[in-house]
């Protein structure tokens, strides 16, 4: 099951961002991998609304590249929904392409490994608890992004 979808909002005035038609084509890669699919909200914004919601759900006072919002269902949802809600992606595209930059990556390398990132939070991957989370994680990202024609981001910390 990988048939997403997918809403993309736009509240950056950053304009070198992925267009819909990029965003999906990684999105769906990564949700035929993880055989996964829904419906999903990415949200690109400026650094104020990242900084924003990172203080306000995760305790830190700082604008983020990614955070996602996996949808947890109000008491008494029923079975009316149509399919599956995955969740909400949030990228902050300022931060998108100054990590690019100073990580020596394209910034379509880093828009599409922050994409997948995100949808594997989604659908419950995790890097923070301990070390083999964040291995797990780290691989199927790897194995997503080489699927997807792009190199290994992880790669430049092993030198």
């Amino acid at each position: 099951m990988s048939r997403l979808e997918l809403v993309v909002q736009s509240a950056t005035a950053v304009t070198a961002v992925p267009d819909e038609a990029r965003l999906r084509g990684w999105l769906e890669t990564a949700a035929a991998e993880v055989d996964c699919g829904g419906e999903l909200t990415v949200r690109l914004v400026d650094e104020s609304e990242s900084k924003a919601l990172n203080g306000r759900f995760r305790r830190r006072d700082a604008p983020t590249n990614v955070l996602a919002f996996p949808f947890e269902p109000p008491p008494g949802w029923g079975e009316w929904a149509e399919g599956p809600i995955l969740g909400d992606i949030v990228i902050c595209a300022p931060l998108v392409a100054v990590q690019a930059r100073e990580q020596g990556k394209s910034a379509e390398a880093h828009w599409a490994h922050l994409a997948v990132h995100g949808l594997l939070h989604l659908v419950g991957y995790d890097h923070e608890s301990d070390a083999a989370a964040a291995a797990a994680m780290e691989a199927c990202e790897q194995r997503i992004l080489a699927v997807l024609g792009f190199a290994d981001p992880y790669a430049e910390r092993s030198t």
